[in-house]
């Protein structure tokens, strides 16, 4: 016969009049209130409030009481289930934390938001009470639960781990973490690993060189850099996207790049132009090439400097054609020809072999002949002429240009464009000093715009690029410190701006140049 609401009121009666050290006598009263679980709507509300209160008094029916408590978590009346998951941090006592913690991150699977945000609200409850035992209930859910599950609970740690009070953040706990996030690291999806390395990155105890190297070896590992790279499987391209993105903000002038670096020119360079992007409408070879320059700073290894910069003069010189013949066999210009100059490709080729020249500053002299020196400054030249022009034309579309008027589309990609070439044209300044110069400081195109940076408009006093040029140097700020650095995400989409022929008065005519920015 079902429990009666007079009956769980009386029962509830009993209990609560009793003196606490009198409770456990009343074992039988308990049981009625657990009864109320099999009645209706109304004796299920009252059992969800009642059963909870009393929990502690009778450790004998611990398991009956929480077994009950999850009946009306699964209840088909949602009202019924937010008041039973409400309830449930109360019977998060000594061992049974982690069993609370674990049907919890079970319940997580609801698609009811306001159920969802009790469960959320629920177990940063008991989070706060036991942060480890919680963390077993969670990560035992990770590591064997349901798909849907595992997912909503790695979600729930990346979101909600770094709000935690610190002193629930102990040294055990944030080993714990780690040890566990690990074991997780093995079998994951690409979603699942910036997660996790969200996750790891807010751990006090990795924010330190040491803790930074860690998680560079957790990347690396995953990474598989010991693997020959695949270049026509989408899937091992993303791997590696994904993993270096994830490194990026970790390296500093302590925790080098030099694998990623590395592996970025003995695999991917070789490789550049049969990449096969993981995603539509983004262009694969400039993204890898973005990355390996943000990179190239913190590479350290002096034995690979000269291996990886001579991958980058090889490929340098795909992307800085010779100059073309000015006529063809019948005496007219042959157009048709001259090549097309990726000015966002050279950016970022350029800027990585300034960043690993600094750290081998003769390479250019002592480990390149020269025969290729000469015709590597002759493209030099070439390119840095062809650059003039578009300098010249962008400045003159942007003269007068501010506020809404540079926020149309054309015109972001015209400032944009203008950087790109500022940038080569100051990387290509120093690579004409004799020797060579490694000095000069340019801030990437692509990275976030400093407030107290402008579009420079004024046409410097030099237009011809030379190793005897008179332009005055264009000072640019410095790259942003580590911690300032921001994760780079690959474009939606990809722009070009083409522009139609001109002419910088020597004979050299340029033509239909893009840029993917």
């Amino acid at each position: 016969m079902a429990v009666t609401i007079e009956e769980l009121y009386r029962n509830y009666g009993i209990l609560a009049d009793a003196k606490p050290e009198d409770l456990s006598q009343h074992k039988d009263a308990y049981q009625v209130i657990l009864d109320g679980v099999k009645g209706g709507p109304k004796e299920k509300r009252l059992a969800a409030q009642f059963i909870p209160k009393f929990f502690s008094s009778f450790p004998e029916l611990a398991d009956a009481a929480i077994n009950a408590q999850l009946d009306l978590c699964e209840d088909e009346d949602v009202s019924i289930r937010r008041q039973a998951i409400k309830e449930l941090p109360r019977f998060a006592a000594g061992e049974n934390i982690v069993r609370v913690a674990d049907i919890l991150t079970q319940l997580l699977q609801t698609e009811d938001s306001a159920e969802f945000n009790q469960v959320n609200t629920a177990l940063v409850s008991i989070f706060k009470m036991d942060a480890k035992a919680t963390l077993g209930g969670l990560f035992s859910q990770i590591l064997q639960g349901e798909d849907i599950v595992r997912e909503r609970a790695i979600k729930f740690l990346s979101i909600k781990l770094k709000t935690m009070p610190e002193d629930a953040m102990t040294k055990e706990v944030e080993d714990y973490i780690f040890t566990e996030t690990k074991k997780v690291l093995e079998d994951v999806t690409g979603e699942e690993f910036v997660l996790l390395m969200r996750i790891l990155m807010v751990l006090k105890g990795l924010q330190t060189m040491s803790g930074r190297q860690q998680l560079v070896e957790l990347v690396v590992e995953q990474a598989f850099l010991e693997q020959a790279l695949n270049p026509a499987d989408p899937d091992t391209v993303d791997r590696l996207l994904q993993c270096t993105r994830q490194a990026l903000p970790l390296f500093s002038k302590n925790v080098h790049s030099t694998r990623f670096v590395t592996y970025f020119c003995d695999h991917v360079l070789p490789n550049l132009s049969s990449l096969t992007s993981p995603v539509a409408e983004l262009d694969i070879q400039l993204e890898v090439l973005k990355l390996l320059a943000e990179m190239s700073p913190f590479c350290g290894d002096m034995e690979k400097v000269e291996t990886n910069l001579t991958m980058l003069f090889e490929k340098l010189l795909e992307f800085m054609p010779l100059p073309p013949e000015a006529e063809g066999e019948n005496g007219e210009n042959t157009l048709s020809d001259e090549p097309k100059l990726q000015f966002s490709y050279v950016e970022c080729l350029l800027f990585s072999f300034h960043q690993l020249g600094k750290k081998l500053p003769d390479f250019l002299i002592d480990k390149i002949n020269a025969e290729r020196l000469k015709d590597f400054k002759i493209r030099l030249q070439y390119f840095a002429r062809g650059l003039q022009v578009y300098i010249r034309q962008l400045r003159v579309a942007l003269q007068g240009k501010t506020g809404d008027a540079l926020k149309t589309e054309e015109n972001k990609i015209k400032v944009v464009a203008l950087k790109i070439t500022n940038n080569i044209n100051v990387l290509i300044k120093d690579l004409f000093h004799n020797p060579p110069s490694y000095k000069s400081t340019v801030t990437l195109s692509w990275k976030p715009v400093q407030k107290a940076e402008a579009v420079a408009l004024k046409r410097p006093s030099g237009e011809d690029m030379g190793a005897g040029s008179t332009m005055k140097k264009q000072l640019s700020p410095p790259l942003p410190r580590r911690d300032a650095r921001q994760i780079y995400n690959p474009p939606s989409g990809k722009y070009s701006a083409t522009i139609g022929n001109f002419s910088n008065g020597e004979g050299l005519t340029v033509r239909k140049i893009s840029w993917p920015l």
